[in-house]
């Protein structure tokens, strides 16, 4: 039988949330380092977070484009 793999924990593993191989893709006229997808993943989170801030603020629970 083929080894099941573990489900990360939440606050374990280096889980990104973006994608390697799209962000690669939508790079056309450059190559992507390594260190790269780090800190598009952090700057992504951190455009969430403003957005649920800003949707709390609104008292809503549903994020929407106007939030970014």
């Amino acid at each position: 039988m083929a080894a099941k793999k573990k489900a990360a924990k939440k606050g374990e593993g280096d889980s990104l949330i973006i994608s390697k191989s799209r962000t690669k893709a939508a790079a056309k006229r450059c190559n992507v380092s390594s260190d790269f997808y780090g800190a598009l993943d952090a700057a992504v989170r951190n455009m969430i977070s403003n957005a649920e801030a800003r949707a709390d603020a609104n008292g809503r629970k549903t994020l929407r484009p106007q939030d970014l």
